[in-house]
């Protein structure tokens, strides 16, 4: 008889792959609370709350996080309308040019992030548009849109199309039924469309680096600070906290949509 349980060696495997995958994030993680000004210095010599206050007390580092929270704030914004008006554009009907609607909904996030940030930038230069946060609000709002969208239209297709009609045929007006029926079904789905969206736009720096011009944020402020090696405790906290911030919104979401076919993408 097969057994359904995974043999030893595949679990080595998986964990190997885990460890390998995470140990770098662990170490910086580590290198926060080091005691030692050293940029790694192995085994840590104590352990210290210092740079965090450190960290929050730099200017810099603090206009960078509003700068990347507000972004990612308004870009996840500006998903969430977009993505879900696609969706429900796309899920049911079938039209002319249909296939390529989808297809250009998620050309920014399959390309390569180099070319969709020379395109934005070369299409905000065309428009006569300087880069900043609005260059980069827009940007960023183009690839996650694709997330939100994934997310509305799997949940849309499960969604059975007689509580619609049922609820137009006991009188509800159109926004009624949105309200009251198509809502509260998208509801967990565009929770978690919106926090994989702030994630992924709150950690970006690719597209970032065309868009911002003179901006920075958090991810462009820890790529300068690369050159600063006395600066590497305040930066291993920084990068603790980006760790923390876009690993929350991703677990939030696996737990919300676990389970069912209402995973990002699953509705593709």
């Amino acid at each position: 008889m097969h057994s359904e349980k995974a043999s030893f060696g595949l679990k080595l495997a998986a964990w190997g792959g885990l460890l390998f995958l995470h140990l770098p994030l662990l170490l910086i993680a580590l290198y926060a609370f080091n005691t030692e000004e050293a940029a790694f210095s192995f085994p840590p010599k104590g352990f210290t709350l210092h740079w965090f206050s450190a960290a929050f007390a730099r200017p810099d580092v603090l206009q960078a996080i509003r700068l990347s929270l507000q972004v990612a704030t308004l870009a996840t914004a500006i998903a969430l309308v977009l993505g879900t008006l696609a969706a429900a554009a796309l899920y049911r009907r079938d039209f002319f040019g249909k296939q390529t609607v989808s297809l250009l909904l998620v050309l920014p996030i399959a390309l390569p992030g180099i070319v969709t940030g020379l395109a934005l930038l070369a299409a905000f230069a065309g428009l006569g548009l300087k880069p900043g946060l609005l260059t980069m609000v827009v940007g960023h709002a183009t690839f996650c849109v694709v997330i939100v969208h994934n997310n509305a239209i799997a949940r849309l297709r499960r969604t059975s199309h007689s509580l619609i009609e049922a609820s137009m045929d006991l009188g509800a007006d159109g926004w009624q039924t949105f309200r009251h029926v198509i809502l509260p079904n998208l509801g967990s789905a565009l929770l978690a469309g919106g926090m994989l969206a702030f994630a992924l736009s709150f950690d970006e720096i690719i597209v970032t680096t065309f868009t911002a011009g003179h901006e920075k944020t958090l991810p462009l402020w820890l790529m300068n600070q690369l050159s600063r090696p006395r600066d590497v405790p305040v930066t291993n906290v920084v990068s603790m906290l980006v760790m923390l911030a876009t690993m929350l919104p991703i677990l939030g979401a696996y737990y919300l949509t676990r389970g069912g076919e209402s995973v990002a993408g699953s509705g593709k």
